[in-house]
């Protein structure tokens, strides 16, 4: 595989919100600011499934943003829902290759892009102690990526402080998904490892995913393109 991707599908806006009705609004007020948007589990439940079909035929680009995590015969089967839903991206937890080759057994030869969560941002060395693992954040991310290659996904979900070394060991062909976004003296809200959008970018992230500071601005259509500006002045650097 190789990237080719427009800079208007380098930001992906997380519509994390409690209705339709809400994410319709804001949709709406973005107009062409945004391309790209992730469906998560807040709105799934709340009519979020047709609510991505509605966005797929206006033009737009979906993350469908599950985080799958069942038997191999569950996840293969979901996926291939998923697949015939016209999504463009999925999220699987890369725990293990049971799952991760499960999800590419299901995906067979559609278009849809299967992401890997490595460890999510919310995250601390300290939860992941508590969760029985004994490596750090960046180490375990790194072995999950690894993973998620060797089984055939297309990238991961990782932290922009992940991101470089994620790079560095999967090579330049591989998806780094980047959320945990904040601007420079932003409120950090329940994210431990964040990273400005220059920085994700240069660091190697082929996407960042930016939610409440976009979604919860006095005005997130210029919230949105601020960001887009950030992702432009960091490609042009690197």
């Amino acid at each position: 595989m190789t990237k080719d991707i427009h800079l208007k599908d380098r930001l992906i806006l997380a519509l994390d919100m409690p209705t339709v009705e809400e994410a319709a609004r804001l949709v709406a007020q973005l107009q062409e600011g945004v391309h790209f948007y992730k469906v998560g589990l807040e709105l799934l439940f709340a009519g979020g499934l047709d609510f991505a079909q509605h966005l797929k035929a206006q033009g737009k680009r979906v993350f469908l943003d599950m985080k799958l995590l069942d038997i191999g015969n569950t996840v293969e089967r979901a996926v291939a829902n998923a697949a015939d839903f016209g999504v463009d991206f999925l999220t699987v937890h890369g725990q293990d290759l049971k799952t991760l080759r499960a999800a590419v057994v299901g995906r067979g030869h559609s278009d849809l892009k299967l992401l890997a969560v490595t460890v999510l941002t919310n995250l601390s060395a300290e939860d992941l102690i508590q969760q029985g693992s004994t490596l750090s954040p960046s180490d375990l991310v790194l072995q999950r990526a690894r993973l998620a290659q060797e089984a055939g996904f297309d990238g991961v979900i990782a932290s922009g402080q992940e991101a470089h070394r994620i790079r560095k060991a999967v090579g330049q062909d591989f998806l780094i998904v980047t959320p945990g976004i904040r601007l420079e003296g932003s409120a950090m809200d329940d994210q431990e490892r964040v990273m400005t959008p220059e920085h994700a970018i240069r660091a190697g992230a082929d996407h960042i995913v930016v939610g409440r500071p976009i979604t919860e601005a006095d005005d997130p259509r210029a919230a949105a393109l601020a960001f887009c500006q950030h992702i432009r002045d960091a490609l042009t650097l690197n």
